[in-house]
């Protein structure tokens, strides 16, 4: 999951961005509400975390300015703003969720994985798909119970393949997704990894095809034709 977190108290935005990475998300950094206005809406994300009194433009104005250029990612406003009129205020702005500081991590790790799947439309952390079994939050890869190690990278490939099994992934979402401004993911890396994980699931019943021009699907493999019978 590609995040953007944007929060002007450095100290605060390098904790939480740390513990998003730890997560195994990619994090994008920002600290000024103008700037934040523009990269909502150029690059695609799956979550933001939004403080509210932001340098040259306030986070409550850079959300609505989002929801009314048609920004649909969701949103969790992160602030010290507690009285019950911001909340009523944030929420019914756009924001998904309204998280007061201070706060503890854990919730808002949590509070952030259940938008991860509401959005995605799941009811837990689990991802199957045929014998294969991912268990998103503790990040680990099953198969028939046994344990399957993928690099973060695969694992983070892995992971949104399964969450659209059976639809075509488009490649440049790949690659917006698995890139931060810190790590570049380009379309040839996005092929090497393709071509590893095919080559690793094949034994595993787990098929990932290219659909040219496209990009990326995965599915269970079809079973074996039976071998012809001799009278």
């Amino acid at each position: 999951m590609r995040i953007l977190l944007v929060e002007d108290d450095p100290a605060l935005s390098f904790g939480v961005a740390r513990a998003l990475q730890r997560e195994g998300w990619q994090v994008d950094v920002l600290a000024d509400g103008m700037a934040a206005s523009a990269e909502g809406l150029i690059n695609q994300y799956d979550l933001a975390v939004l403080d509210l009194g932001l340098p040259r433009r306030d986070g409550m104005e850079v959300l609505r300015q989002w929801r009314s250029r048609g920004a649909r990612l969701p949103v969790l406003i992160l602030t010290a703003r507690d009285d019950l009129s911001d909340r009523v205020e944030g929420l019914d702005s756009g924001a998904d969720d309204y998280l007061v500081k201070p706060f503890d991590l854990p919730e808002l790790l949590a509070r952030l994985r259940a938008l991860q799947r509401r959005a995605a439309g799941r009811a837990e952390d689990r991802l199957v798909l045929g014998e294969l079994e991912l268990d998103v939050r503790h990040r680990e890869l099953r198969h028939r119970g046994e344990r399957v190690h993928l690099s973060p990278r695969e694992q983070a490939l892995t992971e949104l393949l399964m969450a659209r099994a059976g639809r075509v992934v488009p490649k440049d979402h790949i690659v917006s997704t698995l890139s931060s401004w810190e790590t570049d993911f380009s379309e040839n890396s996005v092929e090497v990894y393709i071509h590893r994980l095919r080559k690793r699931f094949a034994e595993l019943g787990v098929t990932i095809k290219t659909v040219r021009g496209f990009g990326y699907l995965m599915e269970v493999s079809a079973p074996a034709a039976p071998a012809p019978t001799q009278d």
